[in-house]
């Protein structure tokens, strides 16, 4: 009996360390489906959108985000947006829900994203720029845990991807 608690521990542990995904189910941010920017950005090739690689508080260094991603209240996260530069390039902004969905790899949870696209995100909540519609005090957010999505009061501490409309 002790010896199948501590598989079970062991194997519960490793599936939260590493990302879990259905080999049998298409993906849903296939990487050639993308463009590689080569300078911490990634462009999709179907919506038209340039993403940042790394969440924000991380560097992008030699092909990996390095460091930990800060955590903002969506007042702090739309400000930092705002006239935010990377990569010599502006206009950078908060992705709307619908915009930062798209990047959710449905067949893999913690982190449901491309890992090869977008290494490192923290298998975690997202801001968007979407705020309640039914209460001002709360904003959408998207989950990288698990591809949900909810809606947080914006006072709480959450992640930030950056996007723009590539040119």
């Amino acid at each position: 009996m002790r010896t199948l608690l501590l598989l079970i521990c062991c194997a519960f542990s490793t599936m939260l360390a590493a990302q879990t995904c259905l080999s049998d189910s298409p993906e849903t941010t296939p990487t050639s489906d993308f463009s590689n920017n080569g300078n911490g950005t990634i462009t999709d090739n179907t919506t038209g959108l340039m993403w940042m690689q790394c969440s924000l508080g991380q560097t992008w260094f030699n092909g990996n985000c390095q460091g930990d991603a800060d955590a903002l209240n969506w007042q702090q996260a739309l400000q930092q947006a705002h006239g935010f530069e990377f990569a010599d390039l502006d206009g950078w902004r908060l992705p709307n829900v619908k915009e930062l969905a798209t990047l959710t790899e449905r067949r893999c949870v913690r982190p449901a994203i491309n890992e090869v696209l977008f290494p490192n995100t923290p298998s975690d909540d997202f801001w968007t720029s979407t705020p309640s519609l039914s209460d001002a005090q709360r904003a959408w957010v998207v989950a990288f845990f698990n591809s949900s999505n909810s809606i947080k009061q914006k006072n709480l501490f959450v992640f930030v991807r950056l996007v723009r409309t590539a040119d």
